[in-house]
């Protein structure tokens, strides 16, 4: 029979069985508490959303969006201001520095004072326990809340640092109301940023946390007064503050009711926001004072256009050596933007007729094809092109006029009879390569109205083009440039892939040619001044008065300005010389004085001979004139209006070899323009001489020359509009022809019927029927031209 195991041995087994279950457990506890311990802080800390900012070059606040739960909460502060950070933790915690998270004298003092009141009188919460009690949403005050807070707030030290931990609660401290965190505290209380707050500013927001409901106005605010002033007396006993200023602080009164936060760039925080929507803290390049100086420039002339009816206007100010974005004035300023008429678009960025503001830069387009010079002679004439009859601003032709003046006059035929010659498809792709992103449709689309306004663009895209120019014509590296890009943050690069396809001399030739433009009003005379300052600028106006625009440009700055009315509806005296440009130099006058101005870039201009009277080379038959022409455009066009001719001995007559004996014939240069353009030009320049006259006897010469005549109006293909007068009867219409001398006569026949004859002044009314006619006019040499025309019939009755 085996022998039992004894009794001693089996209590032994047990024993030894019940301390090994309990050395498990207590590792599975011990394991449990580790995995909690370090698993306790979720991460992020905090996942409340934040306000959207928006900071100056220098970091002030701009504007701001409220956070998407209604509070005030700005991103996290990045650095606590010292005078903040001692005064609250002389607040709330004075053993911060040396405590790993819970203050054990603090807690054995609390408990002591809770048993003795027999109430909860002291939390002995430390700054770290505070962090997680906010993190954790301020749940009731319980023991088991405390013990978790306490265990977390170990954690929490094992994790940050001291300065980090005053940043978690800087930042999500409740500061009452809808006010959370430091910096949004210091903005709708005292209107300034943190790091400007003075003692007392910084020991009352170091106190609210504690008791937030204490800053509501007329409540509580005796006993908030005397809280901050028992801090400051605390900063004075711990030497922190002097005499002086612990008496300096406790003169200063309390905040009265909560500023509104600032609202400079409303429209650049939306375009940001919507652009990055993850986006917290944007640091612009902005200035902060001169946005504020635009921003009540635009609130006093937005007043004064609302008046005529014009509800909306714009700002943009670039610097022209980093296209960094200065100013931006999305809009006119209004008490509630996004409920008044049109005033929370972004007008800066929204795409609107472009009226005249791109024939700066056709101009130099066709300076660098050379295809044009400064002085050339442009057709200023009626025109007709398959049906599109452009006409000038102020209904009147002059014949020809030079590509700068009519630059400086805005002309629209000229431009119009130039972009025909540079062509539409190079010229739209010359655009879109400079960043004109909402020219998307064909250049058959557009057709020659682009350069009048027939395509959209931005304020943003037209002046970051002009300072693209203002950038080239300052830039004599002679490397391969490209075009910049426009910055509005810090962080955003300016330099693009975009191959500049324009030299520096074009660019200064064109700014140049700019600097003519007639001003505005008492603008009109700076150059009477020398203290003056120069600008080269343009202005725009769409179809129907519905744009404004003025755009300027110094070695230093560009300034854009648009006007109008956000829903296109168009305004009578709508222009940009009357509506825009004003703006633009009360713009340019907040901007720090220069009389700099750019200076010719003699490494990339060459000198050539051109004819003095239409800025063309030479055929050896004009009197000559040296000009700088940039070097690369390769400028070949020979003059088409100077020839050679010959007189009689008289020189009154004009001979040939058929009619006049050599020997007898007398050699002049003489200049001479087509017909048409004659008959407006010498309206303009007295000085200009008409071909003398052909002598009698050589008058059959007068059939050969293929110049002789010319039809002012109508032009090939017009449509005419003829409004029924009061009898019923269609309007008439005035037939104008230009002979090479007034004194021809000249022979009108209108469908294949005699109508009459002119002489001297060539004009002849007549009343065709609605439909399509053909117009005959014949000299007395047998010249004959044709035009056909078409006539609709406009039935509202003229009064």
């Amino acid at each position: 029979m085996a022998q039992q195991p004894s009794l001693l041995a089996r209590v032994q087994r047990r024993t030894l069985a019940k301390l090994l279950l309990g050395v498990l457990m207590l590792g599975l506890a011990a394991l449990g508490s580790s995995w909690w311990y370090f698993q306790s802080l979720p991460q992020p800390l905090f996942i409340k959303t934040h306000s959207q900012v928006l900071l100056d070059r220098q970091g002030r606040l701009l504007s701001a969006h409220i956070a998407e739960d209604g509070q005030w909460r700005f991103p996290a502060i990045e650095k606590v201001p010292d005078k903040f950070a001692t005064a609250l933790i002389q607040f709330e915690d004075r053993r911060f520095r040396e405590h790993s998270g819970v203050d054990s004298l603090a807690l054995l003092r609390a408990s002591y004072d809770n048993l003795k009141q027999q109430r909860i009188v002291s939390g002995a919460s430390t700054l770290s326990m505070q962090v997680i009690r906010i993190a954790r949403g301020n749940p009731p005050r319980t023991f088991i809340e405390k013990l978790v807070e306490m265990l977390r707030s170990w954690r929490l030290e094992s994790l940050y640092s001291k300065d980090e931990i005053l940043q978690l609660y800087a930042s999500h401290a409740p500061f009452g109301g809808n006010v959370v965190g430091l910096e949004a505290a210091a903005w709708r209380y005292f209107a300034r940023d943190p790091e400007h707050l003075s003692w007392a500013e910084q020991a009352m927001l170091a106190v609210l946390p504690n008791n937030p409901a204490l800053i509501h106005p007329g409540r509580n605010r005796t006993q908030l007064l005397q809280k901050r002033n028992r801090l400051l007396a605390r900063l004075y006993e711990v030497k922190v503050l002097s005499k002086l200023d612990y008496e300096l602080a406790l003169a200063e009164p309390l905040p009265e009711a909560p500023h509104l936060l600032p609202r400079l760039a409303p429209h650049l925080l939306d375009t940001l926001a919507l652009a990055y929507p993850q986006g917290e803290r944007f640091r612009t390049t902005l200035d902060g004072t001169l946005q504020q100086q635009l921003t009540h420039l635009a609130q006093r002339t937005g007043e004064q256009l609302a008046l005529e009816g014009i509800q909306n206007l714009a700002i943009l100010v670039l610097d022209n050596r980093s296209l960094e974005t200065v100013a931006y004035i999305g809009n006119r300023p209004a008490m509630d933007y996004r409920t008044e008429q049109g005033h929370a678009i972004d007008l800066v960025q929204r795409p609107r007729s472009t009226g005249s503001t791109l024939k700066p830069l056709l101009f130099a387009d066709m300076l660098e094809q050379g295809l044009i010079l400064p002085d050339s002679l442009i057709a200023d004439v009626p025109v007709n092109y398959t049906g599109f009859t452009p006409q000038n601003f102020n209904r009147q032709y002059h014949g020809a006029v030079t590509a700068r003046e009519a630059l400086a006059r805005s002309l629209n035929i000229p431009f119009v009879n130039l972009l025909s010659l540079r062509g539409v498809d190079p010229f739209l792709m010359y655009l879109r390569q400079m960043g004109f992103q909402h020219m998307q449709r064909s250049a058959q689309n557009y057709g020659l109205s682009l350069v009048l306004g027939g395509a959209e663009a931005s304020l943003w895209d037209l002046t970051v083009a002009y300072a693209n120019l203002a950038h080239l014509a300052q830039d004599s590296s002679n490397k391969q440039a490209y075009w910049q890009q426009g910055r509005r943050l810090q962080t955003e690069p300016a330099a693009s892939n975009r191959v500049a396809t324009l030299s520096t001399a074009s660019a200064w030739l064109t700014l140049d040619s700019l600097l003519g433009v007639a001003r505005p009003g008492d603008e009109g005379y700076w150059d009477k001044f020398s203290s003056s300052r120069k600008v080269a600028w343009k202005t725009g106006t769409s179809y129907g008065q519905r744009d404004a625009w003025a755009i300027g440009t110094t070695p230093d700055f560009t300034v854009g300005v648009w006007v109008g009315n956000a829903n296109g509806e168009g305004r009578a005296g709508l222009t940009g010389t009357q509506s825009a440009a004003p703006i633009l130099f009360n713009t340019f006058n907040f901007l720090p004085q220069s009389k700099a101005w750019f200076q010719p870039p003699e490494n990339q201009l060459t000198t050539r001979n051109i004819c003095q009277d239409d800025g063309y080379l030479s055929n050896g038959f004009c009197l000559t004139k040296s000009v700088k022409v940039p070097s690369s455009s390769h400028f070949a066009r020979i003059t088409p209006y100077h020839q050679r001719i010959y007189l009689d001995a008289s020189q009154q007559w004009r001979v040939n070899s058929d009619c006049e004996a050599v020997a007898q014939m007398q050699t002049r240069d003489w200049f001479v323009l087509p017909p048409d353009q004659a008959h407006y030009y010498q309206q303009y320049h007295a000085d200009y001489q008409p071909l003398p006259p052909w002598r009698a006897d050589c008058v059959a010469e007068i059939a050969n020359q293929s110049d002789a005549l010319s039809v002012v109006y109508p032009q090939e293909g017009t449509q005419i509009y003829l409004p029924r007068e009061i009898d019923g009867k269609l309007g008439e219409v005035v037939f104008r022809a230009v002979p090479p001398h007034p004194e021809v006569l000249l022979y009108w026949h209108l469908d294949n019927q005699f109508l009459g004859t002119t002489q001297n002044f060539h004009q002849l009314a007549a009343q065709p029927i609605a439909g399509k006619h053909r117009l005959a006019v014949v000299d007395e040499a047998g010249n004959r031209i044709e035009r056909r025309f078409e006539v609709l019939v406009n039935e509202a009755k003229s009064q």
